[in-house]
């Protein structure tokens, strides 16, 4: 080895080298590859601490204290720089002899002289840069998987914002926003909305629990999404209703046609504890195109209110006409409380006479509307508007106040006043206080009959129901079924109930002077009625050849077009004085 170089050749090399550190903080050192020692300075000692000062020191010393796990690469990048002749740059740790450990950086510049290859070199500490950026390193890291973790937090956070936790599927945030969205935006030429109504639900969980109720609506949201095109985007708007988006549908026939399927299939069975559960679905339908689209929800659930007032498990589509109808049905709806209050409803008597001897036995109460603007407006009208109120009882007990004023006014006259029927509505027939209301009335026994819709006589009818004709018939108040034949009432309903009478559809009656099979089928149920001591009223008379057969089959009593059109109380009182029974009938 040459003699040692001076510093300013070495401050020179370290130029070459890139190195640019205070020399108080470099260790330099030479080395001959072909001899087992190296020259180190002092501050070389200092780094490795080995407490020497001498120059020349065994080349064992320097890589003894690299690091095991180090010691390959460091070799790997000496030998790579013999190879090449080029600088030769390594970074390793090493290992103090009191076991601390450090990290070193080493550049050196490749000479060869008289055929040996020398490095000069440069070593220096670089612990507390590595440290640092592995510290850095590791905040970075942190600080990724804490922005990572929010961003979860914020997509779940988001996600529970806008999905329903019951079903998982999206709510009505998400639906109005989604919607607002294709509004707004380039969205698909045609789009549509089926908005479906569970029926039965609140009867579900009231009477099985709200567990049952869950599990309704997890299988109905199944059941909606197998039902549904794959490309649907469904939603849970509210407690029992669902809504589906469907893009670019092929016709309204198949929507609707979709949609009736969908209803048969939400009327399959659900099971809950061992409980067989059974529901339904009414669907409406409302398509558009273009921007016209904003509107859809409110139109689906203008078309899903007309489907649950026309019954359950029915498709209706929304159309113009059913705007302007539900417009209309709001108008009257709006006037109608106005009129109860004023009122406006009045009792028509449409006469019931004995099928022998055709004088009048009887009178059934029928509502009219006396409309300050519009005049007489016939039942079908504000029925089911006041149904949809809930003020169906209110209409039944103002036209019962004003039959009982009637009745109490022809007896002053003189006149025999046969039985008044009046027809009562399935909410007043529970009312708790309908008893205490007719005392209070001064209702007499044989004054009233009570008609009872066969729809609302049920064999499971509510226990209040049957308190309430239990104390209609103590004060002496006759009960009638209405309309048999239309419903579902059974011969075990009648024993239990035990009506004094029970009045026959007219859809039963109006063919029998054609048909054998409606004969025999009317003769049938007049039988039944005899042996539970039941009489028979044959409403929808409009024929005299009608008249004499149901008479022949053995009907009590005649009621119809055929004996009497409704008429006011002025007419109906009229109709009463007279001698002549038949003047009760139609001239025709």
């Amino acid at each position: 080895m040459k003699a040692a170089r001076s510093e300013q050749e070495f401050q020179n090399i370290l130029r070459r080298l890139g190195i640019a550190l205070d020399a108080s903080q470099i260790g330099v050192w030479e080395h001959d590859t072909q001899k087992d020692e190296v020259v180190w300075d002092l501050q070389m000692h200092r780094l490795y601490a080995t407490g020497k000062t001498q120059k020349r020191v065994k080349a064992a010393v320097w890589m003894n204290a690299i690091h095991p796990d180090d010691f390959v690469q460091a070799q790997a990048d000496f030998d790579l720089a013999i190879a090449t002749g080029d600088v030769y740059s390594s970074e390793y740790r090493i290992i103090l002899p009191d076991g601390e450990t450090r990290h070193l950086r080493s550049r050196a510049y490749c000479f060869e002289e008289d055929g040996h290859i020398t490095f000069i070199g440069a070593e220096w500490d670089v612990t507390a840069d590595v440290l640092l950026n592995r510290e850095l390193r590791r905040q970075k890291a942190i600080a990724e998987a804490r922005a990572v973790a929010l961003e979860v937090s914020s997509e779940r956070i988001q996600h529970a914002a806008e999905h329903d936790s019951l079903t998982g599927l999206p709510n009505r945030r998400f639906f109005d926003r989604r919607l607002a969205e294709l509004a707004e935006g380039e969205g698909p030429e045609k789009l549509a909305i089926l908005h479906i109504g569970l029926d039965r639900f609140k009867q579900i969980n009231d009477a099985a629990g709200h567990a049952a109720g869950d599990d309704v609506l997890r299988s109905c949201a199944r059941r909606i999404e197998a039902g549904v095109p794959k490309n649907s985007f469904i939603a849970r708007v509210s407690g029992d209703e669902f809504a589906v988006l469907i893009a670019n549908f092929v016709s309204l026939e198949d929507l609707k046609a979709r949609a009736e399927r969908l209803t048969e299939g939400l009327k399959q069975s659900v099971w809950h504890n061992d409980e067989v559960l059974h529901t339904g679905g009414s669907i409406g339908v409302a398509a558009a195109s273009g921007r016209n689209i904003a509107s859809l929800l409110a139109q689906s659930d203008i078309a899903l209110n007309r489907a649950k007032k026309l019954g359950r498990g029915r498709v209706e589509v929304y159309s113009a006409q059913l705007k302007a109808q539900l417009n209309a049905e709001q108008r009257i709806g709006r006037q109608f409380s106005h009129g109860l209050e004023k009122g406006e409803f009045v009792p028509f008597y449409q006469a019931q006479v004995d099928a022998r001897t055709r004088r009048v036995v009887g009178m059934e109460v029928l509502a009219r509307w006396r409309h300050p603007k519009r005049g007489l407006i016939m039942p079908g009208e504000f029925i089911k508007v006041a149904a949809g109120l809930g003020r169906l009882d209110d209409l039944d007990a103002a036209i019962l106040k004003a039959a009982l004023r009637d009745r109490e006014a022809w007896t002053r006259r003189g006149v025999d006043v046969p039985r008044i029927s009046v027809n009562v509505s399935a909410a007043r027939l529970s009312d708790p206080l309908l008893i205490d209301e007719l005392k209070r009335l001064g209702v007499q026994p044989d004054m009233l009959s009570f008609e009872l819709l066969e729809t609302i006589f049920l064999d499971d009818s509510e226990d209040d129901v049957f308190a309430n004709v239990a104390g209609l018939k103590a004060m002496g108040i006759d009960i009638e079924i209405d309309d048999f034949g239309s419903g579902h009432a059974s011969i075990i309903g009648l024993v239990k109930l035990k009506p004094r009478r029970m009045k026959i559809d007219r859809q039963l009656v109006l063919p029998i002077t054609t048909s054998r099979e409606q004969k025999r089928l009317l003769r049938s149920i007049i039988d039944i009625a005899k042996a539970l001591n039941i009489e028979v009223i044959a409403e929808g008379v409009e024929t005299q050849e009608h008249a004499k057969l149901l008479t022949r089959l053995g009907c009590d009593i005649l009621q119809g077009y055929a004996i009497a059109y409704p008429a006011p109380a002025a007419d109906m009182l009229a109709r009463l004085t007279e001698d002549d029974p038949q003047a009760l009938a139609v001239q025709h």
